[in-house]
């Protein structure tokens, strides 16, 4: 059995489109670009994502310049492309009710875009300098604006093993990987979940180390490519056979892991596995 990485992805603006690459750096809060912005409420600086905003999914980020700029583009606004602003005034911001402390907003013209991309009056900011986040579980980690955690790993065989029960009701299409939005998609063990068994593992060289389940909230039930709701799969079925008692019953699928050597990682790079935790 060799495991072995299938896909990468990372997400610029917390809860738009991803980018997909063949090869990525990985930092201590993750790869690189991944959740460096956020879309925040420009009245009390809240963030915004797909939970009530699902057509933030289609909007689409591209980064330019090694992050110096962004284009963005979205169905019934005008593409914007926009200089990054690292220093930008502070603003500041909050998650799940939690400050997060101050971030830098991206000024006028990107705040209007979201705006009118979204309907409700919003911010864009960015991680400002000296920005520093821990996460939790198992092994904490660093994070930027991800929910909680530095990286999110799912497994093909996590999604046959789902997809196989969705089939069986007989009543709703299968579904696809980016509903879940992982970071890094692992293939070659045919355990379905066995992602939640790993420990600590080395792809390329980058090592991490299990932190906690990915619990699952209403995005999954977004469509990637429209920005639409397309529910009740696949939490409907995720229901019948993933909920976590420790975590109010919540639905998982995949793991959220911490970065504890930084490095690179790239497609078909071999999964060495160094701690497994027993079936």
């Amino acid at each position: 059995m060799t495991i072995t990485v299938r896909e990468l992805a990372y997400y610029p603006v917390k809860g738009c489109a991803g980018i997909t690459v063949d090869s990525a750096r990985v930092g201590a809060t993750g790869l690189e670009h991944d959740r460096t912005f956020m879309v925040v409420d420009a009245a009390d600086g809240a963030f915004r994502s797909q939970r009530t905003h699902p057509s933030m999914a289609a909007i689409r980020v591209e980064v330019l310049y090694d992050g110096a700029a962004l284009s963005l583009s979205a169905d019934g606004v005008e593409p914007l492309r926009l200089d990054v602003d690292r220093d930008g005034p502070r603003r500041d911001v909050s998650m799940f009710d939690r400050p997060l402390g101050a971030a830098a907003d991206q000024g006028d013209a990107a705040a209007e875009w979201f705006s009118d991309a979204l309907g409700v009056k919003s911010r864009l900011v960015r991680v400002a300098p000296g920005f520093d986040r821990d996460g939790w579980g198992e092994t904490p980690g660093k994070v930027n604006f991800a929910d909680a955690h530095a990286v999110l790993v799912a497994s093909t065989a996590s999604l046959d093993g789902l997809n196989t029960r969705i089939a069986a009701r007989g009543d709703a299409e299968p579904v696809p990987m980016n509903r879940f939005r992982a970071n890094i998609v692992l293939t070659g063990n045919d355990e379905p979940h066995f992602e939640d068994r790993v420990r600590r593992m080395t792809l390329g060289t980058t090592e991490l180390a299990y932190s906690v389940r990915a619990m699952r909230c209403n995005v999954p039930l977004v469509d990637q490519e429209t920005g639409r709701r397309a529910g009740p799969e696949p939490v409907r079925t995720l229901a019948t056979y993933r909920r976590e008692p420790e975590y109010k019953n919540k639905v998982s699928f995949g793991a959220k892991n911490a970065v504890v050597r930084e490095g690179v990682v790239t497609v078909g790079d071999v999964v060495e596995v160094a701690e497994w935790l027993s079936a």
